[in-house]
Parts: structure tokens; C-alpha cells; sequence
């Protein structure tokens, strides 16, 4: 579902792009109608309308240049391409909101179950656990679920669930990973293809003329670069993801630490 809900947000965003070039093409189609007899403040104002769409005008173009470059190449390898970026960021989007929701004040919690310690026992602060969300929280009531059998076995408890919970943090990690070393190699597939489809152009015309050789290495090369232009952008939400991995294992084993010493004192006391 999560990944559903992914793809429609890209995919709104894209129709969010097209219907502002639409608009930015009538505003500029509509300014170039506009007679020369205004008065000088109107003047004025239509001088600022024409550079604004003159500036749509350019992003438009960019864009309209990207769209032509992306048809010119062959459409099976560019659609592989198109697909892998879709599913590559798709799988980047649900990560990115996982693991923000998986981000919690530690600290905060810490204190909140070692006061509940000290004031309800453990079902208090069993409750606290229960009530926030994390993987934090969740391994704080395991260890808390299994107190009455020694802090030994809290501990082998924590450090089990503990792993459970960072293999779910780096799901779908290596699936973007291989999208990445994906897209260039299919550009690469298509760049082969294209110049043995221009050689064979050229064997046929019986003849080496520079526009088909420049044609078709035009047409073959289009593959690679937008195969790598996908894959930096994959490999740039991968390395957040990696980032943002290991900066939730590191909050975790240093928030479980204290809260085996907060497990022990208590103990201590009790």
C-alpha cells in the first residue's frame, strides 16, 4: 500500500508539471497578442509579463528538450530506464517515510520509562512502551516483558528482537541498490544495440555518410545518459538511506545500554 500511495505522488507530481507548462505556453502565447498602444505604466507592467514568460518559455524548453531526447531513443530500452527510475524512487519515498517515522526522541523516552520505574514498576513502563511508537519503544518492552526472568535474559531478548528490527530499517536498501547498477547497464545494452542497428544502416546504404553515422551514434548513446542520469539520482536517496540506517542502529545500541542500566538499578533497589 505504502508503495501504491508512492507512485500516485509521483505521478501527480509529473501531471503537476505538465498542466504548469500548459499554463506558462498560454500566458506567453497570450502576451506576444497584446497591441502596442499602452500607456507607459502598462508598458511597464507588460514588460515584466513578457520576461516572466519568456522565462517559462525557457523552462518549458528544457523540458520539451528532455521529453524529445527521451523519444528519440529507442522506446524498449528507454522504458526499461523510465521504469527503473519509477520503482527505484517509488522504493526511495517509502523508505525515506519509514524511517522518519521510525525516528523518535530517545532521550525523551528514556526518562519517561525510568520515572515510570520509579513510580508505577514495570507495567507502567510497560505502558509507556506500548503507547510509542518505534523501534526503540519496541525493544524497551520486550526487555521490559521479559524482567521477571533476569537481566540476562533481557538482555539476549533485546539483542535478538534488536536485529529483527534492523533488518525491517534496511528492507528494500538492496533492491534499490540493484536498480542502480540496472539503469546504466541498460543504457549500456542500448547504446550496443543502437550502433550495431547503425552499422547495419550504414552496410545498407552501401555508403559512410556522416548523417548516418552521427544518426545513429546520436540515437545509441541516448541509452547510456539517461541510464546514468537515473542512477545518480538513485544513488544519491541511497546514500540518505544508508545515512539515515545507521544513524537509527547507533541511537538504538546507545538508548538500549542505558536502559539495561536503568533495568539494573532498579533491580538493585527492588
Amino acid at each position: 500500500m505504502k508503495k501504491l500511495i508512492a507512485l500516485m505522488t509521483i505521478a501527480g507530481m509529473l501531471t503537476f508539471g505538465f498542466s504548469n507548462m500548459v499554463v506558462a505556453q498560454n500566458n506567453a502565447a497570450g502576451d506576444t497578442e497584446m497591441t502596442s498602444e499602452t500607456t507607459p505604466v502598462e508598458a511597464q507592467a507588460t514588460e515584466v509579463v513578457n520576461t516572466l514568460g519568456t522565462e517559462a518559455v525557457e523552462s518549458q524548453g528544457f523540458q520539451q528538450v528532455i521529453k524529445e531526447q527521451f523519444i528519440a531513443g529507442d522506446w524498449r530500452f528507454m522504458g526499461l530506464v523510465l521504469i527503473t527510475m519509477v520503482l527505484g524512487l517509488a522504493l526511495s519515498i517509502e523508505r525515506i517515510i519509514y524511517l522518519n517515522l521510525a525516528t523518535t526522541n530517545n532521550q525523551k523516552l528514556l526518562n519517561q520509562v525510568e520515572s515510570a520505574l520509579q513510580t508505577g514498576g514495570i507495567e507502567a513502563a510497560k505502558d509507556i512502551c506500548q503507547n510509542t511508537k518505534g523501534p526503540v519503544a519496541s525493544i524497551f518492552y520486550q526487555g521490559l516483558d521479559r524482567y521477571s526472568e533476569g537481566i540476562e535474559i533481557v538482555e539476549k531478548s533485546i539483542v535478538s528482537y534488536g536485529s529483527v528490527l534492523m533488518g525491517r530499517l534496511e528492507k528494500g536498501l538492496s533492491w534499490i541498490s540493484l536498480f542502480i547498477s540496472v539503469a546504466p547497464m541498460l543504457g549500456f545494452m542500448g547504446t550496443v544495440i543502437g550502433m550495431i542497428v547503425a552499422f547495419q544502416a550504414i552496410e545498407a546504404a552501401g555508403d559512410i555518410s556522416a548523417n548516418i553515422v552521427a544518426g545513429g551514434m546520436k540515437v545509441a548513446l541516448l541509452t547510456t545518459v539517461f541510464g546514468l542520469i537515473v542512477a545518480v539520482i538513485l544513488q544519491i536517496f541511497y546514500n540518505y538511506l544508508l545515512a539515515k540506517v545507521d544513524g537509527l542502529i547507533n541511537d538504538m545500541e546507545d538508548s538500549t545500554i542505558t536502559f539495561i542500566d536503568i533495568l539494573t538499578k532498579f533491580k538493585s533497589k527492588n
